[in-house]
């Protein structure tokens, strides 16, 4: 907040406009060092000219004034509140995903690795339809020919 945005902030809302992403929330950080109400706000202004440039929507972007660092230090005083101010940001801005779940199944295997007495373990990420144990399902790219196999497991990361 002291400096206004950085060469890198301008650097990440190309890239991330390059790569698609359609919703931005912004954390306007270290603003414990500033003291004066008015270069705040013509500091969020800059931000959101900068989010306009790149053709987000600059004046509807949620961005939370806050301090990282006091928030690590202090997680109950007022800058700790804004960390959850900013989460509260990102699950009303910013929609789920929508699933096609009733479409076949999908999941691009980024990862494979045994696991005794368990077996093979395949990760990635859902991209569409629904798996269960006991679901038959075929690996395409691993050999020539698609093989099917049987699944014996499903589990979420951190469920």
């Amino acid at each position: 907040a002291t400096d206004g945005p950085m060469p890198q902030t301008r650097e990440h809302i190309l890239l991330s406009r390059q790569v698609g992403v359609p919703y931005i929330v912004v954390f306007l950080n270290k603003c414990d060092m500033v003291d004066d109400e008015e270069l705040l706000e013509l500091v969020e202004m800059e931000v959101r000219d900068l989010l306009t440039e790149y053709d987000f929507p600059g004046d509807d972007t949620p961005i939370v004034r806050g301090s990282a660092l006091m928030a690590l230090e202090d997680p109950k005083s007022e800058w700790g509140d804004k960390i959850v101010e900013l989460f509260e940001q990102i699950d009303e801005y910013i929609p789920a995903p929508e699933r096609d779940t009733d479409k076949p199944f999908l999941m691009p295997v980024e990862d494979v690795f045994s696991i005794t007495g368990r077996g093979t373990v395949a990760t990635g990420r859902v991209e569409r339809g629904v798996l269960k144990v006991q679901d038959e399902v075929e690996l395409v790219g691993l050999t020539e020919a698609p093989r099917k196999v049987v699944v014996t497991g499903v589990e979420m990361f951190r469920k």
